[in-house]
C-alpha cells in the first residue's frame, strides 16, 4: 500500500510541472492560479457544509496554524513554480531547483523534529542530491540564453517555503482531518491569488480551451492527487521519507516533458533517474533497520518508545 502511495505521489506531484507548462502559454501566473483555486474552493466550502463532524475540535489555532501552513505550502510554493515556468525556466529544471528541499528538510529534522535520521539515510539523501545534480547540469546545458540567471532562485524561494510549511504542520500537537486541511488550504490560496490577479488587473481568464484545459489538469492531479498525498504520506512515514520521495521528482518531470514536450532526455538525465531511485531504496532500507532495532529495544527502553515524534502527533 505505501509503495502505491509513494507511487502515485510522485506522478501526481510531477503533473503540478506538466501542468504549470501547458497553462503558461495562455494566461498569467496569478491569472491561472487564481482560476484554479477559486472553484476549487467553492467546491470545499460547499463540502465542508456536509461533513461539520470533521471540523469539531478545531480551534482558531489550530485554524490558523492551517492557514499559515496553506499560505506557505501552496500560495508561496505554486507562485514561485509558475513564476520561473513563466519567465522561461523549464518544468524540468524547477523540478530539479526544488529537489534540494530533501536534503534541507533532512538537516533541520533532527534539531527541529528530534528524528533521528541515520546514516543510511543520510547516504541515500545525498545520493540522490547527486542525482538531482545530474540531471540539472544537463537540463542547464540546454537552457536557452533567454532566461535571466536570477529566474533559477524563484523555485529556490518556493522550495524554501514548502520545507517551512513542512515543519510548522509536523510541530503541530493536534492534527486536522485532511479534508479539513485541503479545505483550509485552497480557501487561502484562492484569496491570496485573487487580490494578485485582481491587483495586477490580469483577474479576467482567457477565452481560450487550453487555458481551462490546463486549469481542470491542476486542480484534479497535482491538488487532489499530488497535494493531498503529500501531507498523508508526511503524517504516516515523517519528514525524510516524504522528502526523499521528492528526489523523484526532477527526474521524473523530465521523463515527462520529454514525452510531453520532446524535451532532450540523455544520458545524464538516465543516470539522474537511476540515482534518485537508488536514493529511495536507500532511505526506505534504511528506515525499516531502525524500525528493527527499536522493536528489539523496546523492552529496555519502553519509556523512550512511547514519547510520540512530532510527525506522529
Amino acid at each position: 500500500m505505501n509503495v502505491l502511495l509513494s507511487v502515485a505521489f510522485v506522478l501526481c506531484w510531477s503533473s503540478g510541472f506538466i501542468g504549470a507548462k501547458l497553462g503558461a502559454g495562455t494566461a498569467d501566473a496569478g491569472t491561472l492560479l487564481m482560476w484554479r483555486f477559486l472553484p476549487l474552493a467553492a467546491v470545499l466550502l460547499t463540502a465542508a457544509a456536509f461533513s461539520r463532524p470533521a471540523w469539531r475540535g478545531l480551534t482558531p489555532r489550530d485554524a490558523g496554524r492551517q492557514v499559515a501552513v496553506g499560505a506557505l505550502s501552496q500560495s508561496g510554493y505554486l507562485l514561485s513554480v509558475y513564476y520561473a515556468i513563466q519567465l522561461g525556466v523549464s518544468s524540468g529544471t524547477t523540478a530539479l531547483i526544488d529537489g534540494v528541499q530533501p536534503l534541507v528538510a533532512g538537516a533541520l529534522a533532527g534539531p527541529l523534529l528530534r528524528q533521528y535520521v541515520s546514516r543510511r539515510q543520510w547516504l541515500g539523501l545525498w545520493l540522490g542530491l547527486a542525482g538531482v545534480a545530474t540531471v540539472t547540469l544537463a537540463d542547464a546545458g540546454a537552457a536557452g540564453s533567454e532566461v535571466p540567471w536570477w529566474a533559477y532562485f524563484v523555485p529556490f524561494l518556493g522550495m524554501l517555503s514548502l520545507v517551512a510549511a513542512t515543519f510548522l504542520e509536523s510541530r503541530s500537537r493536534t492534527q486536522a482531518a485532511p479534508r479539513v486541511s485541503l479545505t483550509v488550504h485552497c480557501a487561502t490560496s484562492a484569496v491570496l491569488f485573487s487580490a494578485l490577479a485582481v491587483g495586477t488587473g490580469s483577474a479576467v481568464p482567457p477565452a481560450d480551451s487550453s487555458f481551462w484545459l490546463a486549469t481542470a489538469w491542476l486542480v484534479v492531479l497535482p491538488t487532489f492527487g499530488g497535494y493531498g498525498l503529500y501531507w498523508l504520506i508526511l503524517r504516516r512515514s515523517g519528514v525524510t521519507e516524504v522528502n526523499t520521495l521528492m528526489f523523484l521528482m526532477a527526474p521524473v518531470t523530465a521523463v515527462w516533458g520529454a514525452l510531453a514536450f520532446g524535451e532532450p532526455f540523455g544520458p545524464q538525465t538516465a543516470l539522474g533517474l537511476t540515482a534518485g531511485l537508488a536514493a529511495v531504496v536507500v532511505v526506505r532500507r534504511g528506515r525499516g533497520a531502525n524500525r528493527a532495532r527499536r522493536a528489539a529495544g523496546s523492552g529496555a527502553e519502553r519509556p523512550a518508545a512511547a514519547r510520540p515524534t512530532a510527525a506522529g502527533r
